[in-house]
This record gives C-alpha cells, structure tokens and sequence, in this order.
C-alpha cells in the first residue's frame, strides 16, 4: 500500500497495514475536500498514490458516505468525459454547542459544511448551579441530535464550548469564573444527552479563533488573536497557523490581567481584571446600572441588552456613548500588551465588540497607538467577526470535522 510523500515515515518505522490505510483515507478525503471535485487520476498526481490504491481507498469513502461521484467533468480533453469525486458527508452530522453566562447556542453542520441547525435560547447559567445548567445543555443537545436524526444525519461527534480553564483530556471544567464552576466532569455529564457520540470540551475563545482562522473575516491569516466580547473576555491565539495552547492548555486568559489595581473585583475573584473594564457587565454596569448583571432580573440575552442601550442612546441617555468610549480605551490598551506579545497581523473582536465595532474600534485604535510598539501595531489592525456570539459553536464544529477528516474509519461503514 502506498504511503505518500509528505507523509511518509523514515525508514526503520514500522507501521501496520491498518495505520497505513487509515493515513491515506485521511490523504484522499482531506484533498477532495480542500481542492473541491476531482477526478481519480487527478487525486492519484496530487496525492502521490498510485490508481489502484486510489480506486480501493474511494471505493471505502463512498461507502462511508464521505465522498460521491459527480460529473459528466468536461476538461478540455478528448475522449470520453470522466467523473470527478467530490466530498459528501450528506449524513455526517457535527455538532458544536456552547454554555455561557447568560445563554446557550447549538450549530450544526454536515461534513460539508451545510448549516443543519442553528438555535440560541438565553439561560441564565450564572445564576444557576453547574447540574442545572448542563441538564438545560442536555436538552439542548437531545433536540438537535433528534433534529439531524430527522434529516437523516448521524453527529460524528460533539464539541462543547466553556468559557473557562479547560482539561481538554478529561472535559472537565477546571474552573469558569463568571459561572461559578469548579472541577466541573462537563462531557461525563453529557453523554447521556448523545450516547456513542464523542464529546469534547474545550475553551469558548479558542473555539472562536478556530472558527475565525477557518471561515470567518480572518480566514487563512496565520497569525491572529480573537477576543470574545461577552461577560467575561477570552482570547484565543493562532501563531503560526495553529492554535496556541499552553503547556496545559490555558493559554490565553487575557481577560484575568490585572490591569486596575484599585479596579473592580472579577468573578474570579481578583481586583482590576481586564474583562471588568470591557466585559459586556463592565458596558451594562456603566450605560444600563439599573440592568446590571446581579440584579436578579429576567436573563436577557446579550443582543437584547444591546438594543436596550442604543434605545436608551436613541432617547438621549449620555452614559451609553460614555460607557462604549470607555470600553474602548480599555481594550485598546490591552490589545497593545497582546500585539506586543504575540506579534500577529489582525485582532479579530467578537460576540458585543463586533457589534459595537463602528464606535469601539476607532477609540481602541487610538490608545492602541499612543501604547504599542510602533513596529508591530503598523502592521496590525482590528476587525469586526461577522459570526455573532455563535463564533465558539462554530468553531467546535470544525473540530469535529477535522477529526473526521484525520481518521475517516471513526464513521462506520453503510450497510444500507
């Protein structure tokens, strides 16, 4: 069996069969799928593997239901027109899902990419215990798992969004400040919610940044920070085209700098945390103090409390434009310290920044120039995501395909 260039081991390696095979399912799928329809001879070129192996190694994908034949494809030859193989996937399911302060999100999509489900409900998860709260995310999951299920789709796996410290080994919650959770074993708690399914658990802005690298307003850009614009503040980082974690996976927690020693106190318990200056509770507690988060209100979600503010600007209340110039001060003299430190070419604002993107980023780029070093803030900017406060969600769905995408076996073979 072939092994292809790039991929191919140094000599004295051993490797089974079944690796092997499992590597160039993994070649051919991942080359259909990122260089759209092609024919076999084509994909046996670009792949490095020869005819015969490429018609075994299709024939197993099209019975996975990963790729299908499409055409007649007219390329300028002569001779009979061939078929071209394109990606499939029509009843491979991924799923993201997301618990945050105050709401929780599902998005869906099939190994190709077609949106299948897309619902945000608001949930008061701050105010309710970790059990309550992801009992509501089991419901949640169960709905949509049933939802695909109609559609004839079979979620290849599950990635859960927390905006926290996460061990991405076990899907435990190590701590999430602004829910108040503490060594919390989320994807244990979820399986019953999708039994057979593999759950993940992984850190909201992380997923965010995933999500931006792949398909949002930063796609390809190799090296880019994403800050998520909710209670708290998250920052995931790609350097280098990959997402930087930490030796522990922490990387990232931006929002617990301490910027204000004679600041507010953070849920985490500190003083003058950079998200209690630009967290969408630090934005309420300034234009709306009278919907401040802990009031004990009915739970809105972040986009109706947005309304509210420019309602209340509408009618003309001073304290929303203060409150947005404020906010924006603060975040560009933390996004100075963070283009200082990793260098990258666009700071991506999300969730309630990129809503309010036409009046923060002009005062965030101000300070961000009067602070950061010359240099590296000439060659950075910022930009408003135009995947709203879904970009996590998203992005555990492209985790869920890039796995399926590295090991194609982990979808069973159709027997119908």
């Amino acid at each position: 069996m072939d092994l292809p260039g790039p991929g191919r081991r140094s000599a004295g390696v051993p490797a089974d069969q079944a690796t092997i095979r499992r590597s160039n399912l993994s070649l051919v799928l991942r080359h259909v799928s990122e260089s759209g329809p092609c024919s076999r001879s084509a994909a046996a070129v670009e792949t490095g593997l020869n005819k015969t192996t490429i018609t075994s190694l299709v024939g197993e994908l099209q019975a996975r239901g990963l790729v299908k034949e499409i055409g007649p494809q007219h390329a300028g030859s002569v001779g009979r027109p061939g078929l071209a193989l394109a990606l499939d996937g029509s009843r491979v399911g991924a799923l993201g899902v997301e618990v945050n302060v105050d709401y929780l999100a599902a998005f869906a999509t099939d190994l190709a990419g077609r949106v299948l489900a897309d619902r945000r409900i608001g949930f008061d998860a701050m105010g309710n215990d970790p059990g309550r709260s992801l009992d509501k995310l089991a419901q949640v999951i169960g709905k949509t798992v049933a939802d695909l299920g109609r559609l004839g789709v079979a979620p290849a796996g599950i990635t859960v969004a927390v905006p926290g410290l996460i061990d991405t080994a076990t899907g435990t919650v190590v701590i999430a400040p602004n829910l108040g959770w503490h060594q919390v074993p989320v994807a244990d708690r979820l399986r019953s919610a999708a039994p057979d399914v593999p759950i993940t658990v992984d850190n909201d802005a992380n997923l965010a940044a995933l999500a931006e690298y792949r398909s949002g307003v930063a796609m390809g850009t190799p090296n880019l920070v994403y800050l998520t614009g909710e209670v708290g503040v998250g920052c995931g980082i790609i350097s280098a085209g990959r997402l930087l974690n930490g030796a522990d996976g922490f990387a990232g927690e931006a929002g617990h700098i301490m910027v204000d020693p004679a600041g507010e106190r953070c849920g985490c318990g500190r003083i003058g945390c950079w998200e209690t200056k630009v967290g969408l509770a630090a934005l309420v507690r300034m234009a709306t103090p009278d919907h401040a988060y802990g009031l004990g209100q009915v739970v809105r979600d972040p986009e109706e409390r947005l309304a509210e503010m420019e309602q209340r600007r509408a009618e003309g209340d001073p304290r929303v434009d203060a409150g947005i110039t404020e906010v924006g001060r603060w975040l560009g003299r933390g996004a100075a310290m963070l283009i200082n430190l990793f260098n990258p070419r666009v700071v991506v604002l999300g969730g309630y920044f990129a809503q309010l993107a036409d009046r923060i980023i002009p005062v965030a780029q101000t300070e961000l120039d009067r602070l950061g070093m010359t240099a590296a803030t000439s060659r950075c900017g910022f930009a408003a995501s135009d995947l709203g406060f879904g970009a996590a969600s998203r992005g555990g769905v492209h985790v869920v395909i890039e796995r399926v995408l590295s090991d194609p076996t982990t979808i069973p073979i159709r027997t119908s």
